[in-house]
């Protein structure tokens, strides 16, 4: 792969834009079987992917919960801003953990959404503002197989690679 080592479960290319894209593609499969898209914000452990959705009206946790099969997409160089952009896709199999809607995603992923985003320390304290913006479930991505186009350009193949699914 590239010359740069992964610290994690993912190649280092990889890792590097998931640790600082503010915004990703994220793509589920709808009852009909077609592909719909969210933009969110993609949130990395060093194993798996997480993403938060509002549980108001929420198709995209729908689908999920149908239908697991999910991917991640990102190709926006301004919201993944590093040296030598490259595009990344990475398929994997999604779950909605939704064990405490209020603040279960705090203890989960917050201090991973709050060194990404660092407003949201100061929104939090500003909870009772808008209540239902807060009542989130967390989406947890397992990686399972990925293209990268290490110049950007996806009229040339990509790479690929694989994760080994643990028994």
């Amino acid at each position: 792969m590239g010359a740069t080592r992964a610290t994690g479960a993912l190649p280092a290319e990889v890792e590097e834009l998931l640790n600082v894209a503010l915004v990703a593609e994220f793509t589920v499969v709808n009852p009909q079987g077609r592909p719909v898209t969210y933009p969110l914000i993609p949130l990395y452990d060093g194993k798996l992917i997480y993403m938060t959705s509002s549980v108001l009206f929420s198709k995209k946790l729908e689908h999920i919960k149908a239908n697991p099969r999910v991917s991640l997409t990102i190709t926006d160089p301004i919201a993944a801003a590093v040296d030598n952009f490259r595009r990344v896709t990475i398929q994997g199999d999604a779950r909605v953990i939704e064990d405490d809607l209020h603040s279960g995603w705090e203890g989960h992923i917050g201090d991973l959404w709050i060194a990404k985003e660092p407003i949201v320390k100061e929104l939090i304290k500003k909870r009772f503002a808008m209540p239902l913006f807060w009542e989130r479930s967390i989406i947890e991505v397992t990686p399972r197989r990925g293209l990268i186009w290490s110049n950007g350009n996806t009229a040339e193949p990509p790479q690929t690679f694989s994760l080994e699914v643990a028994a």
